[in-house]
């Protein structure tokens, strides 16, 4: 099945609070000027966008044990910090509930929260959007939303960096996979790949 607009903004309207809903719109509507700019069909970047956070809200518990259930857990860290986990959950049910076939798009939802090696130009997209949507207010987003303007690949760099150092500064941990993104992203720069 392929996803549609208007499917998925219902869908998120009735699985997300208002202000998280607030959010998605922003991501959408920055993902769809985004692929727009950068040659990615920006319906599909819209549909992500809607749908990056459908099991956002879900209780932690309830994500670990969705995530358990569906054999999503692939860290030790997913288990750690459950934040992480409502990407790959919200990708594995539009898969096998609204029976989305999309693995592109599945793969963006997936991979909004941590990135990945090898990461698509609709994943570097949305795990951007939503790092850099309108309503974000943080220092340095102006410059991160700039960037990725300019270059896709170089401006989800640029995100990915700047969040290694806020997780750093503040004294998070770090998820392994968001390191092999960086470390990924940052090997495709430097030999253009």
């Amino acid at each position: 099945m392929e996803l549609q607009v208007e499917e998925v903004m219902s869908l998120a309207k009735h699985m997300i609070s208002e202000s998280r809903f607030k959010h998605t719109l922003g991501v959408a509507d920055h993902a769809e000027m985004l692929a727009k700019r950068h040659g990615v069909d920006p319906v599909k970047a819209r549909c992500a966008g809607l749908a990056h956070d459908l099991a956002k809200e879900l209780p932690a518990k309830v994500q670990v044990g969705l995530a358990r259930y569906w054999n999503l857990l692939e860290y030790p860290e997913d288990e750690k910090y459950p934040y992480v986990l409502h990407g790959r959950l919200s990708a594995y049910w539009l898969e096998h509930y609204f029976k989305v076939e999309d693995k592109d798009l599945l793969a963006a939802i997936a991979s909004h929260t941590l990135g990945r090696p090898g990461m698509s130009p609709l994943e570097m997209l949305i795990y951007s959007a939503d790092l850099t949507e309108p309503g974000r207010t943080f220092p340095e987003v102006d410059k991160l939303r700039q960037s990725l303007y300019d270059d896709l690949e170089k401006g989800t760099f640029d995100c990915v960096e700047g969040t290694l150092l806020y997780l750093k500064e503040s004294n998070h941990p770090i998820h392994p996979l968001t390191q092999l993104t960086y470390d990924d992203l940052k090997r495709r720069i430097s030999i253009g790949t």
